[in-house]
């Protein structure tokens, strides 16, 4: 065990290496605290320039992120048929390499489709941002890493609130960008029919138009025979014309029947429709933001500040070192031997 003596020598030596410390802060302050300044100057100066200059030119313009809210239902009956639908799309083998499963759900399908290379490309040849950007190399790889980096999708599990952002210096742009996102996604979903009451609902209102125009055309038909039938120059002609009313009439009674069978179904799904949550529900477009969302300059002062504090401090005690071994004889006969060591060598 140490004795008391050397425990207090240990004790003295630590409080004299705190007290060179020390020294050696108050030897270089004015250093220190000259850098220091100098470095929250600059801070200061480099987010005034910043701010004034074009954000096309700017190194640290204005960002702004506008973002559009959708309500996705991760319901089982919607979730466990995701793979499915995405087979039937033609994007089955997509989806694998992505990871959505059977069991995927349907927030995780938005975002699998919102960073997809399909979604991407439609959105640079809408906005046509190979040109606006000036992308030159691998135009189509280079467009959609750049996507992806102001393209930003979150879910939140607890709300079932599925949210879209763009970030870019241009808030108009950003807008758009969004809301032709959220228009495509909608789609998609639609397409997938991911919401069976909407595509079903969807469907019958299309056989309706079509069932209608086939009973309008029909009696158009019969007003015809039926004004014919005074024409008529034979008791043959007659026959004809008489037989063909009957086969259409038939024809009129079968659609009208059609027509009121898909009016019944269209009802009880408007009924279903109202009574059910939609798997995907548009909460909120997006609009053009008066406030930027990053840089943060004020921040960025404080760390630059920082930064410029302890590089000062480094440098006080690198300065010190460099001095100490100068007055270092032993320590400069050693460096002097050396060099002198090398240079022999180099003239070998």
């Amino acid at each position: 065990m140490a004795s008391k003596k050397e425990t207090e020598q240990v004790a003295k030596d630590e409080e004299i290496s705190l007290l060179d410390l020390i020294a050696v802060l108050l030897k270089y302050k004015f250093m220190i605290i000259g850098i220091t300044m100098l470095a929250a100057v600059f801070a200061v100066v480099f987010s005034i320039v910043s701010i004034k200059m074009d954000p096309e030119k700017s190194p640290l313009p204005n960002k702004y992120t506008p973002k559009a809210t959708m309500l996705i239902i991760n319901s089982d009956s919607g979730s466990s048929s995701v793979s499915s639908m995405l087979a039937s799309s033609g994007l089955g083998s997509l989806a694998g390499l992505a990871g959505i499963s059977g069991g995927a759900s349907n927030s995780s399908l938005a975002t699998y489709l919102i960073k997809s290379d399909s979604f991407l490309d439609m959105i640079t040849d809408k906005f046509n941002l190979i040109e606006k950007w000036e992308i030159e190399k691998s135009p189509r790889f280079n467009s959609r890493k750049a996507l992806k980096e102001v393209l930003g999708a979150s879910y939140d599990d607890d709300t079932g609130v599925f949210t879209v952002s763009c970030t870019s210096i241009d808030p108009v742009f950003a807008c758009e960008v969004v809301d032709f996102c959220v228009e495509k996604l909608e789609a998609k979903f639609l397409e997938l029919g991911l919401d069976k009451n909407i595509l079903e609902k969807k469907n019958l209102e299309d056989n309706i138009d079509i069932t209608k125009n086939k009973i309008v055309d029909l009696q158009n038909e019969i007003k015809k025979l039926e004004v014919s039938v005074s024409n008529a120059y034979s008791s043959y002609n007659l026959e004809a014309i008489s037989i063909q009313t009957s086969l259409l009439k038939l024809e009129l009674d079968a659609q009208q029947a059609i027509y009121k069978q898909l009016k019944t179904q269209l009802e009880l799904t408007k009924i279903n429709l109202a009574s059910e949550k939609p798997v995907f529900q548009i909460l909120e477009k997006a609009s053009v933001p008066d406030m930027k969302s990053k840089p943060s300059r004020g921040k960025l002062c404080i760390i630059i500040t920082f930064a410029g504090g302890f590089l000062s401090v480094f440098l006080a005690f690198l300065l010190n070192a460099i001095e100490n071994i100068k007055k270092d004889e032993e320590a400069m006969s050693k460096l002097s031997l050396k060099s002198k060591k090398k240079i022999s060598k180099e003239n070998e």
